[in-house]
């Protein structure tokens, strides 16, 4: 934040992972004016075209003071879940009622819903007014209200950074807000965009988005490349050289390094179980 000169409000830190429901409650709880909106972005999601983003933004932000839940519809793609949309929202030429959720289909439905038409991936950023959201958190997930509102009422503030109470907050069930409301409450809209999104999922993900040298790889930190290419190499701690390879994936980490094919970083969990079961 001090980077690009914002001025942060107050600082809310989470004091264990409950997932996106209970994190948000915490920041809805929070505001000044409980019509006050709220925009829920990923902090880890590339975004391209910010000022196609920002145009879809303001043109939600009537639907979302008419206490819609809007959720950002991005151009969607096989692989992921969709939204479909329904009917225009009255008074915007933006949104729609998000009329379905369906969770990530097969091959065949996939191109068929492309095909169709009206489908969305839903890129998980949100924009409410605070006590929209949490009067569907009181309809739908009341028991992650509760303990987020006692967690927020036994609060310590430090420099401008706020501690939720740990053993309450630690009592809220873990669910995501699409769970938990988004695909449960009836007044859900959503705004088609297509701002360059990328949610930087995988390694393969950061190699396809970022700059390459002449060799067209891409390096992180302290690197010798001699006759290889198409690599992706990030390193803090280590020098990495390499000589005559393309298309691998090189890490590390203190004392480790993880090396794989590019394309196949989906299975770099297969590697974090092993790690945890060996320590």
């Amino acid at each position: 934040m001090q980077e690009v000169a914002a001025t942060p409000g107050e600082i809310i830190l989470e004091p264990c992972a409950r997932n996106t429901a209970p994190a948000i409650t915490l920041a809805a709880l929070a505001t000044e004016n409980p019509a006050d909106l709220l925009l829920v972005m990923p902090s880890d999601h590339m975004i391209r075209n910010i000022t196609a983003f920002q145009k879809a933004v303001l043109a939600s932000v009537p639907v979302a003071q008419s206490r819609w839940l809007v959720t950002f519809g991005i151009e969607p793609a096989t692989g992921y879940g969709y939204i479909r949309q329904g009917e225009p929202i009255v008074g915007s030429t933006k949104s729609w009622s998000a009329e379905k959720f369906f969770e990530k289909p097969n091959q065949e439905n996939a191109e068929k819903m492309l095909a169709d038409g009206g489908y969305h991936w839903n890129a998980g950023i949100f924009l409410f007014r605070a006590d929209s959201f949490l009067a569907a958190m009181e309809n739908y997930a009341p028991k992650i209200l509760t303990a987020c509102r006692t967690a927020m009422d036994s609060k310590r503030t430090d420099n401008g950074l706020c501690y939720p109470d740990p053993e309450a907050f630690a009592s809220a069930p873990s669910d995501s807000i699409d769970y938990a409301i988004m695909e449960r409450a009836e007044t859900v809209a959503v705004t088609p965009t297509s701002p360059g999104w990328s949610d930087v999922g995988s390694w393969d993900a950061l190699f396809d988005l970022c700059n390459k040298d002449e060799q067209s790889n891409v390096i992180f930190g302290k690197a010798v490349t001699i006759d290889s290419g198409k690599n992706l190499i990030h390193s803090q701690d280590l020098e990495i050289s390499v000589l005559g390879v393309e298309n691998l994936i090189i890490v590390t980490h203190g004392n480790r390094v993880m090396i794989l094919p590019r394309g196949q970083s989906q299975n770099v969990k297969k590697i974090v179980q092993r790690i945890e079961g060996e320590d």
